[in-house]
């Protein structure tokens, strides 16, 4: 049998490092949406111009270089927007390299797997651990001219992160892709147009602590008022001292409001971005800040009182509560959500989703949900699954990052753990080990309720599989020989059971010395003498 991977340890999740929460700007009047066009439009120029100059320093960027781009813009805004543009432009290329290093990992991955099926003979049949040979002679011909793309791509990409050259495209690449196909993306020119401008301007700062309500740049007072500092060539458009313009909308939020109003009182830096929502034609401002990471629990003070096991799937979760040894109590539960439509409506599903889990496990008196630590990064490559098509939409549906990151923030409100478990045989042991056992003819145990008992058991340190069955009758000693289950201390526990040889099995012949010292004699001793007992022969009358 082929070794199994190491299965790593679970683990305590850590909670979130920052909050966002946004609010609608109800009550604009057109000269306040005026002001937020021309200040938008003017800064994300600036912005465009500074993201250009960025990208041309490449890897032989310098503070000096910072300092005189920073200075150039502040001539045409001000010093703090300004320095809100730049930092803007190193983060934004800062992502672009991890995303070059990403795609760069992935034509790696790409090339391995076609070079592995071109050197199979055609027709071969792949394996659980490597793909076969291409079915035909026309897909062989088609993934080796594939192969020569993508090696020139690899080429280029490689040349381009060694000179530090990236490529970003402010307002997005689909977007700047819709323009070339406006019937597909159901657009005009005008409304193309529109949503262009709006995806390019700049309306945000960086908050500074120890100035007046934690941010000098777009400032938010206590009673909701929001005033923003106007660029240099918009001065003459203020209506308040120093340069500045008060929008006559107020905002309020709901959400962590009271957090919020602690902050800006105290003078501690606040971070808001402006943006507009062309389809909705609302405009909407986002205030965010950091938090210190909320100090993990130990793994055994999480698991106290059991743990719900959660099962992530591309149109639902599957959950089962296991107690504190391991065996699962009542009933499965599953959260669907619907990841189709647009980003706003798919966030809101998976936020409805684990709201009704965080509810579930509050009720239950559950400290700790353990789900599967997913990256499918090498899974969803075109490569690896060929004309599975389905199986690769599959398996790209799926959440993962999304959800993750949702659970933690949430969870870490409610003072519920969360719990990473490696993904390692936990669907196939599952369905092994616990769906056949835990169905009936009310229930119908599905494959993915088996998986979340069985990331759940990982958490806790139990095995997945479970005891080994007794023997039948008249074998050993009649159904009271059972297979002892290894402790959570025990290397390789979750292994398969080797074959020991001996008198049990049938690989190893009994010996017949002890064959016939524990043979039954033919003659029965009396135990009352030490004399042969030996029964008389039977009287024959007529």
């Amino acid at each position: 049998m082929a070794d199994l991977r190491p299965v790593a340890a679970p683990f305590v999740a850590l909670g979130p490092s920052g909050v966002a929460v946004r609010d609608r700007l109800k009550g604009l009047t057109p000269a306040d949406e005026k002001v937020l066009r021309l200040a938008g439009a003017h800064l994300g120029s600036l912005a465009s111009r500074d993201l250009k100059a960025r990208c041309a320093d490449g890897l032989e960027h310098s503070t000096g270089m910072w300092a005189a781009r920073k200075k150039d813009l502040t001539s045409e805004s001000s010093s703090r927007w300004a320095g809100a543009i730049t930092k803007a432009t190193h983060d934004q290329w800062a992502l672009s390299r991890r995303c070059q290093l990403a795609h760069i990992q992935g034509l790696e991955a790409g090339l391995t797997a076609i070079r592995h099926r071109l050197s199979q003979p055609i027709g071969e049949k792949g394996t659980k651990k490597a793909a076969g040979g291409y079915r035909s002679k026309n897909e062989w011909f088609h993934k080796a001219r594939r192969l020569h793309v993508l090696e020139e791509r690899l080429e280029r990409e490689r040349a381009d992160r060694e000179e530090g050259v990236v490529h970003v495209v402010r307002g997005g690449k689909r977007l700047a892709g819709n323009r070339h196909n406006l019937d597909a993306a159901q657009l005009t020119e005008a409304e193309w147009r529109i949503r262009w401008e709006a995806e390019r301007w700049f309306l945000q700062a960086d908050g500074e602590s120890g100035k007046r309500f934690g941010n000098e740049t777009i400032r938010v007072a206590p009673d909701g008022e929001v005033s923003i500092k106007l660029p240099a060539p918009l001065a003459q458009y203020a209506n308040a001292r120093h340069g500045r313009y008060v929008l006559g909308a107020k905002v309020r939020f709901a959400h962590r409001g009271t957090q919020w109003a602690d902050r800006i009182e105290a003078n501690r830096a606040v971070a808001y971005r402006i943006h507009l929502d062309v389809a909705k034609d609302r405009w909407y401002l986002t205030a965010s800040w950091q938090i210190p990471p909320s100090r993990t629990i130990p793994l055994d003070a999480a698991l106290a009182d059991g743990v719900i096991g959660v099962d992530t799937n591309a149109d639902h979760l599957a959950a089962w509560r296991l107690d504190t040894c391991g065996n699962p109590t009542g009933q499965p539960r599953r959260f669907s959500y619907d990841l189709s439509g647009s980003a706003a409506h798919r966030d809101a599903q998976v936020r409805h989703a684990l709201s009704r889990l965080l509810n579930w496990a509050k009720t239950c008196g559950v400290k700790a949900i353990a789900v599967e630590n997913l990256d499918f990064r090498a899974e969803k490559t075109r490569e690896k699954y060929g004309r599975h098509r389905t199986f690769r939409q599959l398996i790209s549906g799926i959440p993962t990052g999304r959800l993750r990151a949702r659970l933690t923030s949430m969870a870490d409100a409610t003072g519920i753990a969360i719990i990473a478990v490696d993904p390692a045989y936990t669907s196939k042991w599952g369905a092994q080990h616990w769906q056949k056992p835990l169905s009936s003819r009310t229930r119908k145990t599905t494959r993915h309720d088996a998986a979340s008992i069985a990331i759940g058991r990982r958490a806790q340190g139990h095995p997945i599989r479970r005891r080994a069955a007794p023997p039948r009758d008249d074998q050993s000693d009649r159904r009271g020989h059972r297979t002892v289950q290894a402790g959570p201390e025990a290397l390789g526990r979750e292994e398969t059971r080797h074959r020991i040889p001996g008198p049990r099995t049938r690989s190893v012949q009994p010996d017949a010395a002890s064959t016939r010292a524990t043979r039954t004699p033919k003659t029965v001793r009396d135990v009352r003498s030490d004399q042969v007992w030996v029964q008389d022969s039977l009287l024959l009358t007529d």
